[in-house]
């Protein structure tokens, strides 16, 4: 962070949701040069920027809203710095929080080179890095169901059945371990998403490994190898 309050005069910190950006630019002396609220679009904040383009650096916290902001900056030439969400918590604190001041507490740790850093995800592969979270999500999905069979089980106190039912294969008739008509039903229901996750699963990972292996192919064969590392870690990973 040295390296920005070195080298640049003005300082912007933006607080940004989905439908609000709130903008506050501070000189080296931590004079306010602008602080207000804009649309959420390219050409109010370049508009707004314009007088200070020059020599200014632009930081905001770490949000899935800023992608497009960062993205902005990177064509624009303007430096950018992403702020660790988390880490920038911890340190801003305070009982107020509004836009508008933390607009300024990001433009104020910026200046005093105290505004914790994250990278920056290339754009080329963000689209395929969501697509990877939700495969884990879809992934939670498939393991609540299964739990919730394994829980029924426990929950009228029947035998184990024996079986891992992550395998297609032992689930089929699965059902027929239940006594009760209801509960037969219900984890007939509980199996047949089971298979429909298992399907969509399938064609997730197949579609995220080849884009995987367009984007750094020797890299995440290099990672499998490493013992311990399968396929979708050594995608976590990548």
């Amino acid at each position: 962070m040295n390296f920005y309050r070195q080298q640049h005069k003005q300082y912007c910190g933006i607080d940004l949701h989905a439908r609000a950006l709130y903008v506050c630019i501070l000189d080296q002396r931590g004079t306010k040069l602008v602080h207000k609220n804009l649309p959420t679009t390219p050409e109010a904040f370049l508009r707004i920027l314009a007088p200070y383009r020059d020599d200014l650096v632009v930081g905001v916290e770490c949000r899935f809203t800023g992608y497009w902001l960062a993205d902005l900056c990177a064509k624009e030439g303007s430096a950018f710095v992403l702020g660790h969400a988390l880490s920038m918590k911890a340190i801003q604190g305070g009982k107020a929080k509004n836009d508008k001041i933390a607009a300024h507490k990001i433009a104020v740790l910026l200046r005093g080179g105290m505004l914790p850093q994250a990278s920056v995800y290339p754009a080329e592969r963000r689209a395929t890095r969501d697509l990877l979270r939700r495969r884990c999500h879809l992934g939670q999905k498939r393991a609540e169901l299964l739990a919730h069979i394994q829980n029924t089980t426990s929950q009228y106190h029947l035998p184990a059945m024996g079986k891992k039912l992550a395998d297609k294969a032992n689930r089929e008739g699965g059902e027929e371990h239940f006594p009760d008509p209801s509960v037969r039903k219900t984890i007939a229901v509980e199996v047949s998403l089971m298979e429909h996750y298992d399907k969509v699963l399938g064609a997730v990972e197949l579609s995220i490994t080849r884009t995987a292996k367009a984007h750094a192919m020797q890299t995440f064969s290099r990672l499998q190898s490493v013992p311990g590392i399968g396929k979708i870690l050594a995608l976590v990973i990548l």
